[in-house]
């Protein structure tokens, strides 16, 4: 008969999945970035006791299924190290549940965070100066293009993470000119799914990582907002 466990021990088990599941998985660390920046949008935002919870509980499913998905592809590996139709099965289905969860969690986010951005994005309009011209438009895309070839240029080496992505750079700055010129909230949030679907299809494993293609946005939606924040003082 085998001894049982304390529970402190299952505890530290238990962590230790779960450190190993960071460690090791690109998804795991994501999910925990997602749920970092979403919980601190809730307390921007000040939303009310119901809506966290919706939001802990898409955190918390995201979490778990990703855990399971883990625990069974690593299983799966034990089993049947060469491949079989079975096995594919077995972690596509694994897949597919954190597919599930992940759809859930971005119709909670999309549904709770909605009308808190519409309120700020409203707010901040009718205190923004000009619109954006066309010639300006194109001189504030050539100015990003420009910053992600002299970041590439003059901070990267071989081998270096610093490698900004100028497609991904250029559709973040034309969703956030579109943000800029409309007074529709969700036209800016269809621009800026548009411009995270661009992201999705550049996203290349051996080629262009998530690191690049992230810098990229974060630089194109930043040179843009504040080029334009500039035009407006």
């Amino acid at each position: 008969m085998r001894p049982k466990v304390k529970w402190h021990r299952s505890f530290r088990f238990a962590y230790e999945g779960v450190k190993y599941a960071l460690s090791t998985q690109r998804n795991m660390k994501f999910h925990f970035f997602a749920a970092f920046v979403v919980l601190l949008m809730a307390l921007f935002f000040h939303l009310h006791k119901l809506e966290i919870l919706f939001l802990l509980l898409a955190v918390t499913l995201m979490i778990v299924t990703e855990l399971i998905n883990t625990a069974i592809e690593k299983t799966v590996d034990l089993a049947m190290p060469d491949r079989h139709p079975l096995a594919k099965i077995a972690k596509d289905v694994a897949a597919a549940s954190v597919l599930v969860s992940a759809a859930f969690a971005a119709i909670v986010g999309m549904v709770v965070f909605y009308e808190p951005i519409d309120r700020l994005f409203r707010e901040a309009k009718n205190v923004e100066g000009h619109a954006l011209s066309a010639g300006s438009i194109w001189i504030l895309l050539c100015l990003v293009m420009l910053t992600v070839i002299v970041v590439e240029t003059r901070f990267s080496r071989r081998g270096s993470w610093v490698q900004p992505s100028l497609l991904s750079a250029v559709a973040f700055a034309i969703a956030t000119f579109i943000t800029c010129y409309t007074n529709v909230t969700f036209i800016a949030l269809l621009a800026y799914l548009l411009a995270i679907v661009v992201m999705m299809v550049l996203y290349d494993k051996r080629g262009r990582g998530f690191a690049s293609l992230l810098l990229g946005a974060v630089i194109g939606g930043f040179v843009s907002a504040l080029a334009y924040y500039l035009m407006n003082i």
